[in-house]
């Protein structure tokens, strides 16, 4: 599976994207609240990564790949979460994603169907299950950033940021108090760390040092 991809922008149109990446080019999907959130960041030939969602499209005759594309793994990881409420495939959560994800995470636990209704193919119905499913589960997915470098709710880039890298940890079996001295430890060693992958890498430098 595809989960992540760097590569240049030979295209972009509404909410898809053509990524050149060694002489091939990808076709992706992007939410509309992804993608805005690259306005003024991406143009053709610039170089962009993005985290990516691979599955199978399928019917009686054939099967298509499809990627959907994210600017983090939280966007992703929202975005699975979403897909787990009955009817909402990944085809229909592209097109219903056209607010910023944080305010739709705060309308879910706030049970704001109105709001949830207003999202493109989103009706009554599937808006009461998606509040039903979802609800009480949606705290740190309203800490993403709404706009390029505003963070919501009064969190800083750089604890969302160490949240994301904590997630990854988490994700690899560390424990939780574990994992998050690791990250203090990298931040001490080295102030600026300001991605998901500076922090990681840093972490894994302290660990082959000690071995």
């Amino acid at each position: 599976m595809i989960s992540q991809m760097t590569g240049t922008v030979e295209q972009y149109v509404e909410n898809t994207l053509t990524l050149g990446v060694s002489g091939i080019s990808y076709e992706i999907h992007i939410p509309t609240a992804v993608m805005k959130s690259f306005e003024g960041k991406i143009s053709r030939d610039s170089k962009i990564s993005l985290v990516t969602y691979h599955y199978y499209q399928t019917d009686p005759s054939k099967s298509i790949p499809i990627l959907i594309g994210f600017s983090n793994r939280m966007e992703k990881d929202f975005f699975e979460k979403f897909i787990t409420v009955s009817g909402v495939g990944p085809k229909a959560a592209v097109r219903a994603l056209s607010q910023p994800i944080p305010s739709i995470a705060q309308a879910i636990d706030g049970g704001d169907l109105a709001f949830l209704k207003s999202l493109p193919g989103i009706g009554e119905q599937r808006a009461k299950e998606i509040i039903a499913k979802l609800q009480g589960k949606m705290g740190r997915f309203s800490l993403i950033p709404s706009t390029p470098g505003t963070p919501a709710n009064g969190a800083s880039p750089a604890s969302l940021v160490q949240e994301e890298a904590l997630e990854v940890l988490l994700q690899l079996q560390y424990k939780k108090d574990e994992a998050r001295e690791m990250i203090r430890k990298a931040f001490a060693r080295k102030s600026n760390l300001s991605s998901v992958e500076e922090i990681l890498n840093e972490v894994y430098k302290q660990k082959k040092e000690n071995q």
